[in-house]
């Protein structure tokens, strides 16, 4: 069978051949996918994978692709967007979302069942399935601390429950990036409290966060991870590079620790500023910015 033949084996799941993945990112950047799968359950992830897997195409799982750069050279094999594996359940203090659900949408029926600690996620636009790759956090809260069980797919095909411990939380860490698991569903265990106090604490949160994020232009959110002893916008605005266009991006002028897109940028000029911005800081500070970003996908041909 060729592998040709992936969208025709699969008539149920919407399938794109060279789609680009600039459609897809919040940076508007990113070269095409050989097949672009948007599956839309367990059952139709774990077949796609298992095709994937007897006819060697490589894998590459993407959630709302709000923290990911993708290079310009695009991603080769199956690529497989989940956003549309999105229900969200609730059970007594517990609430369990499938990995495509927005975050942001699990934080409000959170809210709308009166249950409490999920406020510091109400502004963040990652996938769940996302948040837990990367133990997302804002405000002080990190999914590490609600997160009490989560579902995988395992590389070559297994279902799996990880407690807590398996999961191997760290800073923007968890044990799904080391063992190349696919997230299924994850359950969050809060605590019950008033629906209007939380409901207030996120409004506060979402203010604060828009007050001081470029919102309001393409990015990937936070690019670099914060430092020890450091805050890495603060670097980056006494290194004097806020502002600094590079392509069609720019660090941006509201939050220095953002990279945006203002004219048509590439995923080249995003790497390429990325590393300027990493070698100037390394240069006048000693200290290496690790990207909290995720880059995936090839470099472009050179033409």
């Amino acid at each position: 069978m060729m592998m040709e033949d992936i969208v025709t084996v699969f008539p149920a799941v919407t399938i794109l051949r060279n789609e680009p993945l600039a459609h897809y990112t919040y940076t508007k950047t990113g070269g095409p996918a050989d097949f672009l799968a948007f599956p839309t359950n367990i059952q139709e992830t774990k077949s796609l994978l298992a095709y994937a897997n007897q006819e060697k195409l490589p894998v590459t799982v993407v959630g709302n692709a709000s923290n990911l750069i993708v290079r310009d050279g695009g991603i080769r094999g199956l690529v497989m967007i989940l956003t549309k594996m999105n229900h969200i359940t609730t059970d007594g203090q517990t609430v369990t979302a499938e990995s495509g659900a927005a975050l942001i949408e699990a934080t409000k029926v959170a809210q709308a069942h009166s249950l409490t600690g999920f406020e510091f996620a109400a502004g963040i636009p990652g996938s769940v399935g996302g948040a837990i790759f990367m133990n997302a956090g804002a405000y002080g809260g990190e999914i590490s601390e609600i997160a009490v069980s989560v579902e995988v797919l395992t590389p070559e095909g297994e279902i799996r429950t990880l407690n807590q411990q398996e999961l191997d939380f760290g800073y923007r860490h968890s044990s799904v990036q080391d063992y190349h698991d696919i997230v299924l569903t994850a359950t969050f265990a809060l605590t019950p409290g008033d629906g209007e106090a939380i409901q207030a604490k996120m409004d506060d949160l979402n203010a604060r966060r828009a007050a001081k994020q470029p919102l309001e232009l393409p990015s990937c959110g936070s690019v670099f991870k914060r430092p020890e002893g450091h805050y890495t916008g603060r670097l980056i605005q006494e290194a004097g590079l806020q502002g600094l266009k590079w392509g069609g991006a720019q660090v941006s002028t509201k939050h220095a620790g953002f990279i945006v897109n203002i004219d048509h940028a590439t995923a080249t000029d995003y790497l390429e500023l990325i590393h300027h911005i990493q070698e100037v800081i390394f240069k006048e500070d000693n200290v290496h910015l690790e990207t909290e970003v995720r880059i995936i996908g090839e470099e472009p041909t050179a033409k």
